[in-house]
């Protein structure tokens, strides 16, 4: 009589075995019908799937993480079953989930098209609305094998040779189709909630260029037809707020293939670059911060000596010089840093000390991986070293979570998740350091009283850290800053200081970057804002437009007085309608347009436009000068 234990402690006794159905409906029939697998001691199970020993289990329903993710890699499944019905010839590949939705790879002699896409998803409906069991079978391997041959799938005869020789082999049945998976899957494909294919792109076989192409269907799933609604609602969002579409729209920054994933930036662009800097400066020389600049090229062996040639040597920009010294382009700040600290011998009153550097970085990304400003190979950190002792990190640590969230804040974001990422498999140093970095991690998390989650297994090589994770204005999340708590390199790079005792002692090193790559975080600010940004962080504040010719002495006055205050402004004289030049400079998302014209030179008084409203407000020139110069000195002047 197996014992099921459920999550809120209480048991249930069974005279045998017993499935994930039968324990549902056990518990009530609401759970019955909503349930879609089954954890059992921490695996997730069919429900159909016999339990014949005592355990502990947890029934998943759509509104479970793992529920979605089941849903979105059988409306995979289903997509592969569609496409064998409409053209029986295709070979079908592999098909997971992934974030948001599925794909599945196609073999076929013609591409399929956007026009296939509804023709597919109508026949995919057909599949859910028959409600076809999923039944699991173990195979022999050579079955299984010979089974595929025979219908002409080699794709997926070859995936059953590629397998461990002990891996047991299980096939899933849905109608007359059947596929290759380890599941779990739910107990039919009526339970496939709601769905709609999106994009279809080639793909190489198992990613090699030298294989095959494929053809990709995207599509994404959802467990409510609600859900599915909002989400592409949020893809036309994200389509409107594109950073790349955007920054050709207000004119600041461009691409080309000259120097893949390197941003060339324009005078505005590049204005609102040098105001996130000068932002992040002023904090930080608030908070005691010293800024430093090291070099962008250093020599094998300080790479060696850091740990990096080891471990992120691929992503490693090199050079050999006619001497055979081979040189690399830094990946990271932290080497230059620590050779900073310990250029000078250092005592423990003076620590800690906090050593800021906005530096330059170099990364090999694969070209497929570049997306404009949010992935790059070229890209400034604002980053910042910490020394300390040991008795004061958690201290340092509490006041870097606490600059990080203020400034998240400043810039409108303060919905903000942090994530604990815990020792990877590949690093350096020893379990007993580790514990000691974790455990002071953790700790000021939790004395801080801060909600955050745990990321098995993706610290740094050298340390834990904690990630710090924005969610925008269309609910879209983004990892921004990072703070990695390090005993390893101090002792690799030999930092210490001298201790009370008058001894050398190691360092704590603390790493942390807070916007974490400027480039990424102006893409980030540009979608979140879509395009119209704060008065105080747009690169070009005010446009004065004259009405006619006769006025353009004035508006050279008007803008004179707003650069006098400090503002970005510019004219815009050119023999064009009013209409048509506020049309252009809204679609170029300057905050705020000002026109002028014989009334409001006579007056000396201007009109003024907010990007979005069709209202003008006139106001005298001081006065508007004024408003606008207030407005203008942003976070910065309220933290004062």
């Amino acid at each position: 009589m197996p014992k099921i234990k459920l999550p809120d402690g209480s048991e249930r006794a069974f005279e045998g075995a017993v499935t994930g159905a039968e324990v549902a409906a056990d518990i009530g029939p609401g759970l019955a019908k909503a349930a879609l697998l089954i954890e059992v001691d921490g695996v997730l199970r069919d429900l159909s799937l016999p339990i014949e020993s005592d355990a502990s289990v947890r029934l998943i329903t759509a509104k479970d993480d793992e529920g979605l993710e089941v849903i979105r890699h059988d409306a995979a499944h289903v997509l592969a079953e569609a496409v064998k019905e409409l053209w029986p010839d295709t070979q079908v590949t592999i098909g997971p989930s992934i974030e948001n939705g599925f794909y599945y790879d196609f073999s076929r002699e013609t591409p399929f098209t956007t026009d296939d896409l509804a023709v597919i998803e109508a026949r995919m409906a057909e599949i859910v609305k028959r409600d076809e069991p999923l039944v699991r079978e173990v195979w022999e391997r050579s079955e299984g094998i010979r089974f595929f041959k025979e219908k002409g799938e080699h794709y997926k005869a070859q995936i059953i040779e590629d397998l461990p020789a002990d891996e047991e082999i299980t096939l899933y049945r849905q109608g007359d189709f059947i596929d290759l998976c380890r599941g779990p899957h739910l107990p039919s494909t009526g339970k496939v909630g709601a769905f709609k294919l999106l994009s279809v792109a080639g793909a190489y076989w198992r990613g090699g260029s030298r294989n095959e192409m494929l053809q990709r269907i995207y599509g994404t799933a959802w467990a409510t037809e609600k859900d599915l609604k909002a989400y592409l609602h949020r893809l036309e969002e994200a389509e409107k707020r594109d950073h790349r579409r955007l920054g050709r729209e207000m004119d600041l920054f461009h691409f080309q293939e000259e120097a893949p994933g390197a941003v060339f930036w324009h005078p505005k662009g590049w204005r609102l670059f040098r105001s996130l800097v000068g932002y992040m400066r002023a904090r930080q020389e608030r908070a005691d911060y010293v800024e430093i600049n090291t070099p962008e090229i250093m020599d094998r062996s300080m790479w060696e000596a850091s740990g990096h040639w080891d471990t992120f040597r691929e992503h490693m920009y090199t050079t050999q010089t006619e001497d055979e010294r081979v040189f690399a382009i830094k990946p990271m700040n932290c080497p230059g840093g620590v050779q900073v600290y310990r250029h000078t011998q250092r005592s423990y009153r003076d620590l800690p000390i906090r050593m800021a550097e906005f530096g330059k970085v170099h990364r090999y990304e694969p070209s497929g991986a570049l997306h404009g400003l949010m992935r790059v190979r070229a890209f400034t950190q604002d980053d910042a070293h910490i020394f300390c002792t040991e008795d004061q990190m958690q201290d340092e640590c509490r006041d870097v979570v606490e600059l990080v969230l203020s400034i998240y804040s400043d810039f409108g974001f303060d919905d903000v998740a942090i994530k604990f990422a815990d020792r990877p498999p590949k690093r350096i140093g020893s379990d007993a350091v580790w514990d000691k970095l974790e455990s002071a991690l953790r700790g000021a998390l939790d004395s801080m009283d801060h909600d955050y989650t745990v990321n098995p297994g993706e610290g740094a090589f050298y340390g834990p850290k904690l990630e710090f994770v924005l969610r925008d204005a269309i609910g879209r999340e983004w990892q921004c800053g990072t703070l990695q708590v390090d005993l390893n390199l101090p002792e690799r790079l030999d930092a210490t200081y001298i201790g009370e005792d008058g001894a050398k002692h190691r360092p704590v090193m603390l790493h942390r970057a807070l916007f974490g790559s400027l480039e990424r975080f102006t893409g980030i600010l540009i979608e979140h804002y879509g395009g119209a940004l704060p008065l105080w962080l747009s690169p070009l504040q005010v446009v004065v437009a004259s009405i006619t010719n006769d006025n353009d002495a004035y508006a050279l006055e008007v803008v004179a007085a707003l650069r006098a205050s400090g503002l970005q402004a510019e004219t815009d004289l050119r023999y064009e309608k009013i209409g048509y030049k506020v049309r252009e400079h809204s679609l170029a998302k300057v905050p705020v347009i000002m026109a002028v014209g014989q009334r409001e030179a006579d007056a000396r008084t201007v009109a003024v436009r907010r990007l979005g409203s069709k209202e003008q407000e006139f106001l005298a020139l001081e006065e508007a000068v004024a408003r606008l110069r207030d407005e203008a000195a942003g976070p910065l002047a309220r933290r004062a």
